[in-house]
């Protein structure tokens, strides 16, 4: 007896259409699954079986052979399971066979009582469904939002026995895409802001790196806030669009962390450990999963402590800054992720944290701080357009901030939005999407259409030489610079603009401070 049961397959982000045949054959039972399966849905087996005897059913003691249709991608997950259970009972003849063999797909995990429990990835495999023409997707109760995020109709389920009862023509719970409401009150106490006390300038790099889509570093001794400062950017930044919304629940839900609300309305912020490894931060491993920068992906990549992440992890950053996605290879395929984030590093100037300090003596010889920052990728350097020292907050500073009520205009919500205006500006001058920012506009482009004046350039070229800026540096002083004009509506960049870009080259000025130590 052979039945088909039409399911979903998961390649990265992107669901691919699964046929679930299965047969029973005369001899000695057995139970047997080909198509290229992994372990997890090897196990399936044994799931499956405890699941129908627990529902009530009868599980046939005959030869079964499952297969994973087409047999060339690799099949994973435990999400085969409910169709495995469901192609038991139809060519049983336990429910009887109908058109939702071929309009309705499944997925779910099956508990030995018959419980179906959520998946990852059911938002791509939706989409892919709604690709196909299924006119609608069995998932599990918990995943029923974030498929019918999809538009396409989703039919929840919470055990094996609805699901049969589904199929013998009970009514089914369907879940309709829900229009998109405001943020959860959870999800939108972000951190303001005005609650950081001092730092003008640290305040002031922060809300250009929002408005251009600048990287930026933080250089400073502990405790001056540069952890703080790169909490608030998120709330900072513009709301997530439609499209990005969709893009970033599927990249978090295929990483194993499904939404709870159906689709994630914030941007991510991600803050690894320095001693994670490059898979650990980028992607890869055996199983090929995607690391921290995916899951960043349309949000923020925090590392702190930057000098003491590994080389090779510094290194692997690189593809992603630049393609906008990670690319992780294995034996059989490779997978794209997107990767799409702001980065947001911080270091100390030196081995022992204060150099500079204004009350604190800082214990390292110029050669330990030299060789200390050299462990910072030179590449990676080249892709971040803001950094900035930071010193200790003055007592008065925090004093008067302790008292006072916070500005409005210092708010979040005030930057935020003085940085979509600007953003504005941009997708007007540069076109529409995602790399319609400042940041990730093509140099000779920059160079020839930012509107510089010719003020503007005699400031550049006093800038280069004081400081013996590089080609590089002068291009990303004139890039933010632009951000700073777009910021004052301004639709050329003045001298005024380029003085106050230049001072956002810490590093630089740090480094030129040691070679005259020697």
């Amino acid at each position: 007896m052979l039945s088909r049961v039409q399911s979903l397959g998961l390649r990265g982000v992107e669901g691919f259409p699964v046929l679930v045949e299965l047969d029973l054959a005369g001899g000695l039972p057995s139970f047997a699954t080909v198509g290229l399966p992994d372990s997890t849905v090897r196990e399936a087996r044994e799931r499956v079986t405890s699941a129908v005897r627990n529902s009530g059913f009868k599980f046939p003691s005959r030869r079964i052979t499952v297969n994973l249709s087409p047999a060339r991608p690799r099949k994973e997950g435990s999400h085969y399971d409910l169709p495995i259970a469901l192609a038991v009972l139809a060519a049983s003849g336990q429910v009887p066979e109908g058109d939702w063999a071929k309009r309705w797909c499944f997925v779910g995990e099956l508990s030995l009582d018959g419980r179906v429990r959520p998946v990852p990835g059911v938002l791509a495999m939706a989409e892919s469904a709604r690709a196909e023409g299924y006119t609608a997707i069995v998932v599990p109760s918990d995943n029923a939002a974030e498929a019918a995020s999809a538009g396409l109709p989703a039919l929840p389920v919470d055990d094996l026995r609805e699901a049969a009862r589904l199929l013998g023509g009970e009514s089914p719970r369907v879940r309709a895409a829900a229009a998109a409401g405001p943020v959860p009150q959870r999800e939108a106490l972000l951190c303001d802001l005005s609650e950081v006390r001092g730092q003008p300038l640290a305040k002031r790099a922060l809300e250009i790196a929002a408005a251009g889509g600048h990287n930026l570093l933080l250089i400073g001794p502990p405790g001056t806030g540069k952890s703080m400062i790169a909490r608030r950017l998120p709330g900072l930044l513009p709301p997530l669009s439609e499209a990005e919304t969709v893009e970033v629940t599927k990249v978090q839900s295929a990483c194993g962390r499904p939404p709870s609300g159906g689709l994630v309305r914030t941007r991510p912020f991600r803050a690894p450990h320095h001693a994670c490894s490059a898979a650990a931060l980028v992607g890869g491993g055996p199983a090929a999963r995607p690391g921290e920068a995916c899951l960043a992906h349309g949000g923020v990549l925090f590392l702190d402590e930057l000098p003491e992440f590994s080389r090779p992890s510094l290194e692997a950053l690189r593809q992603p800054l630049e393609d906008r996605f990670v690319r992780v290879a294995r034996a059989r395929e490779s997978l794209e992720y997107p990767s799409r984030f702001m980065l947001v590093a911080a270091a100390n100037p030196c081995p022992c944290g204060y150099l500079g300090h204004p009350r604190k003596a800082c214990s390292c010889p110029p050669r330990a701080v030299e060789r200390y920052l050299g462990r910072l990728s030179g590449p990676l350097l080249d892709r971040i357009d803001l950094q900035i020292e930071m010193g200790p907050v003055d007592f008065a500073d925090w004093a008067s901030n302790a008292k006072a009520p916070a500005s409005d205009r210092g708010s979040s919500a005030a930057v935020r939005k003085r940085g979509i205006a600007a953003r504005t500006r941009q997708a007007q001058r540069w076109g529409e999407g995602a790399a319609a920012v400042n940041a990730l506009v093509e140099p000779a482009v920059l160079r020839r259409e930012a509107g510089a004046t010719p003020a503007a350039f005699k400031a550049l070229e006093a800038a280069q030489r004081m400081t013996a800026l590089s080609a590089r540096a002068l291009d990303k002083v004139l890039r933010v610079a632009r951000t700073i004009a777009d910021l004052a509506g301004s639709a050329e960049v003045g001298a005024s603009h380029v003085a106050e870009a230049v001072q956002f080259r810490a590093l630089d000025k740090l480094r030129s401070y040691l070679a005259q130590q020697r």
